[in-house]
């Protein structure tokens, strides 16, 4: 029985992972908009105009951080109901997608783009520093995570424990 609650969850292993980075991806966004858009006012998603532009432009970065999750937890209920849920394969999912929004913010729209900083302050390499750091070690122990399961996967070592 427990062998083949275990194949089930295995079959599920890829979509456990994209149902955690989704999550993690609106996680982060919405983190992000509460955090440093809304309560300490630090940037919009957009910057180069109106304080109004900026506004909209917060209030359209919200709708793709919800839609993620939303999807996300559709996957992740359709995971459950097919016994199929694997809780650490989903974290690792979770930390991969959250961190690599956040490394995504930190050097495409913050550097590359320039659609906003993280401050706006004469020193922002400490924030910018401290923010893809985080975003990097985020993303490293999401990936061993994964490449911890997967090899648990692949060598068929029984994983119930980390199943819910």
């Amino acid at each position: 029985m427990v062998q083949n609650e275990n194949k089930e969850r295995f079959a599920y292993a890829k979509r456990n992972l994209w149902s955690g980075i989704l999550f993690g991806i609106g996680l982060a966004g919405f983190i992000d908009e509460t955090v440093f858009h809304q309560l300490l006012r630090w940037h919009h998603f957009y910057d180069k105009s109106t304080t109004d532009i900026g506004l909209i432009s917060d209030g359209f970065f919200h709708a793709f951080s919800w839609f993620a999750t939303i999807g996300s937890l559709f996957m992740f209920a359709d995971l459950r109901r097919r016994n199929g849920l694997w809780m650490m394969r989903w974290w690792a999912g979770v930390l991969i997608g959250a961190g690599g929004f956040q490394l995504y913010d930190g050097i495409i729209q913050h550097k590359l783009m320039r659609l906003h900083q993280i401050r706006y302050v004469d020193n922002v390499i400490i924030y910018d520093l401290t923010w893809n750091i985080i975003a990097i070690v985020m993303i490293l122990f999401g990936m061993i995570l994964a490449v911890r399961t997967r090899n648990r996967q692949r060598y068929g070592k029984d994983v119930s424990h980390e199943h819910s």
